[in-house]
């Protein structure tokens, strides 16, 4: 009788679980769709600012939100929240010098001395040098989340799918051009956020159920000293994007994209840190092996409809960066050449190099190198600010911090490394 009993009990407990699952899932999907029709609503979509923000928010948070928490997680424990705030507030300086920058272009009065303008030169080499390694990043992401919940999830056949991938884009950029590629890209930016607002309803659930039961955890530190700072150092392209708004000077002046960058970063920095902070305490150290995609094995713990949703947010933001990104870069070569190579050549270029990254190196390797690419950009940019600054009485005193950025800069490129 008592065997009986308790088989009706876990019975009853099963199905109650069942519920309590679906209704969970229930939830997240509902409040993802707010999101995404909040996201459409008239007066926010053309909101101007609004506007001008959704395309650097969008690339900060494109692609970290992916591999950030399980990298943070697995290397610095219960201190993750600790080195998320550090990278926004690294991302903030950087940004802050280049706000500084569009703010003295615009400025008629300000006459560009011949380093800072030398200087500008080889800051867009440097950025289009690092959206060629950043286009491979996104692929590579989007090759292991694009089969990662199939039969056919493999290093070798990511690979195929993240190189198939890359020859698309070429095709679409080569035969139409870059005003196609743009259309692909803007279709995915509502998915992703919306995805990422279900991602932390789903977590927020999953981290009071923890806490009510008493299993929150402090994971311990794995890397720590001088390799944990390089290790920081070379996750700074996770939390990159916002220079985007210095080049939407055709749409926008200079005070609306100063202000674009500034909410960009701050909702970015809200984002972040809500979700590692969420997900630093609920995972036991050792459970689940860091990989590409160890986040969907995080999120199937959770909710079982959060894989799904993340590899179609995975999906969407790898594609939509990669995208917007190759027709940045071909255009950024097109000018600094003179014309003399074309937007469509640039592409060939840039896939080449991202098929050579693919088959030759990991994901995280290619993180760190986009990382150092990044950083050199925003060593330059703060280099020409602080020139910029020093000409200028009325901010001189911003020049010693500007270059105190610029030496930030080349630490990361000199000192960032990989994840093990």
């Amino acid at each position: 009788m008592w065997r009986h009993c308790a088989c009706k009990l876990g019975v009853y407990a099963g199905r109650a679980n069942g519920i309590a699952a679906a209704m969970e899932n229930a939830v997240i999907i509902l409040l993802t769709v707010a999101v995404a029709a909040l996201l459409v609503y008239p007066p926010i979509a053309r909101a101007r600012l609004w506007r001008a923000s959704i395309t650097p928010l969008a690339s900060i948070i494109g692609s970290g939100f992916l591999v950030l928490g399980p990298i943070l997680d697995a290397s610095y424990g219960a201190y993750a929240p600790l080195v998320m705030a550090g990278l926004c507030l690294g991302a903030y300086f950087f940004g802050s010098a280049i706000r500084f920058n569009i703010a003295t272009l615009d400025d008629a009065s300000c006459d560009r001395s011949v380093g800072a303008r030398m200087l500008e030169v080889v800051a867009s080499w440097a950025l289009a040098f690092a959206y060629v390694i950043s286009v491979a990043y996104y692929l590579n992401l989007f090759g292991a989340f694009g089969l990662s919940l199939t039969a056919f999830d493999s290093p070798v056949n990511a690979r195929i799918l993240t190189t198939a991938v890359l020859v698309l884009i070429l095709v679409v950029g080569w035969t139409r051009g870059f005003s196609a590629l743009e259309r692909m890209e803007q279709i995915s930016v509502g998915i992703k956020l919306s995805i990422i607002a279900g991602l932390i309803v789903g977590l927020s659930f999953y981290f009071v159920q923890q806490s009510s039961a008493g299993h929150l955890v402090l994971n311990r530190v794995t890397v720590s000293g001088w390799p944990a700072v390089t290790l920081a150092f070379g996750l700074i392209v996770t939390v990159q994007g916002f220079e985007t708004s210095r080049y939407l000077g055709a749409n926008y002046d200079a005070r609306t994209r100063i202000r674009s960058m500034q909410l960009a970063q701050g909702v970015a920095a809200a984002i972040y840190m809500i979700y590692i902070g969420l997900l630093a305490y609920v995972f036991p150290q050792g459970t689940l092996n860091l990989s590409e995609t160890a986040i969907i094995d995080m999120m199937a713990v959770v909710a079982p409809i959060l894989p799904l949703m993340l590899v179609a947010a995975a999906l969407s933001a790898q594609f939509s960066a990669a995208v917007a990104d190759t027709g940045g870069a071909g255009g950024l070569i097109s000018e600094l050449t003179r014309f003399r190579v074309s937007p469509r050549q640039g592409y060939v270029v840039l896939v080449l190099v991202g098929v050579g990254l693919t088959w030759t190196t990991d994901l995280f390797q290619i993180i760190s190198y986009a990382s150092r690419a990044f950083a050199a950009y925003y060593a330059l940019q703060s280099g020409i600010a602080a020139i910029s600054a020093w000409s200028q009485p009325q901010a001189r005193w911003k020049s010693p911090f500007f270059a105190a950025f610029a030496v930030l800069g080349a630490l990361i490129v000199l000192f960032g490394t990989a994840v093990e």
